[in-house]
């Protein structure tokens, strides 16, 4: 089975189970039709789709985190540059005996990064490093989009994933992936259906925060709050009206506070389904528990 190649805050591989049992039936009958997702994150859901016994006609993923996205180019065209320049990151930080020793190594490649001078591979190369070698795998920008993540505790990170890097690689080798806004990812839609098939639109935007202190939205140097939930609900209802089927995922905000049914009433028109799933990234172990999380979908 295809898995992600990188950690992500709110990535789906918890819920791949859940949402296959939720896909519209034209995907099982084996129909074709195009895949569109506009918040890729870690990708989990598209290489599970890509997997499937009846994969899309047509792929589009996209992410408004451009580091990302060149990782995902990178991935799909030069797998085996990306693999090599991993085993020298791997090599050099595997030398370093302790935490203190790897330090220094530690930042210098995060100022590298930030920098972003380097050709497409060592980018990429640089994100996986400080995605698996960064504190529980977080990736956080400040305003000036600078990636500020401290070192995690981990004594010996692994950065090669040959297997999984190539199988995605071999999945995404025909996905047109784009660095752009959700609305934007739609036009694209409109202009490559020259055929008018189905399109099934899944969409993991940046989780409405739980609380303060829970707020991983800034993933990209612009947050996403609760006037850009509201413009993604209007896409959604655009999109409803115009016979596509969409499922989206979100937090759900009734975990802490039962009075807070911001999702419930903002798609109140819509099936609402709320699942268990495990917080995969979380800086206090301790919380990495059950939690619902909210499956919304027009079909």
């Amino acid at each position: 089975m295809a898995k992600p190649f990188i950690k992500w805050v709110g990535g789906k591989s918890q819920l791949l189970t859940e949402i296959s049992q939720r896909l519209p039936d034209y995907i099982n009958q084996g129909l074709p039709y195009i895949y569109v997702e506009p918040f890729a994150g870690s990708a989990a859901v598209a290489l599970h789709i890509l997997d499937h016994a009846n994969p899309p006609s047509k792929v589009i993923l996209n992410d408004i985190n451009t580091d990302l996205v060149n990782l995902y180019h990178v991935v799909q065209t030069q797998p085996q540059k990306l693999l090599d320049y991993l085993q020298v990151l791997q090599d050099e930080y595997d030398k370093l005996e302790d935490k203190e020793a790897k330090k220094p190594y530690y930042y210098a490649k995060r100022e590298e990064f930030n920098l972003r001078e380097n050709d497409p591979v060592k980018h990429a190369g640089l994100f996986m490093f400080l995605n698996r070698a960064g504190f529980n795998g977080l990736y956080r920008v400040n305003s000036k989009n600078k990636f500020n993540v401290p070192i995690g505790s981990y004594k010996q990170p692994k950065f090669v994933f040959e297997d999984t890097i190539n199988k995605a690689s071999e999945l995404l080798a025909d996905a047109e992936i784009l660095n752009t806004s959700f609305e934007e990812t739609l036009e694209r839609v409109q202009q490559i259906n020259t055929e008018n098939l189905p399109v099934f639109f899944y969409f993991d935007p940046p989780y409405k925060p739980l609380s303060e202190s829970s707020s991983f939205t800034s993933y990209a140097k612009d947050s996403f709050n609760d006037e850009d939930q509201e413009k993604l609900k209007q896409t959604c209802d655009l999109l409803n009206e115009q016979g596509y089927q969409w499922l989206l995922s979100n937090s759900d905000t009734t975990n802490l506070d039962p009075e807070n049914r911001f999702f419930d009433e903002l798609y109140s028109e819509y099936t609402i389904e709320r699942v268990s799933a495990g917080r995969s990234i979380n800086s206090n172990g301790s919380k990495r528990g059950k939690i619902n999380e909210l499956l919304i979908r027009n079909y």
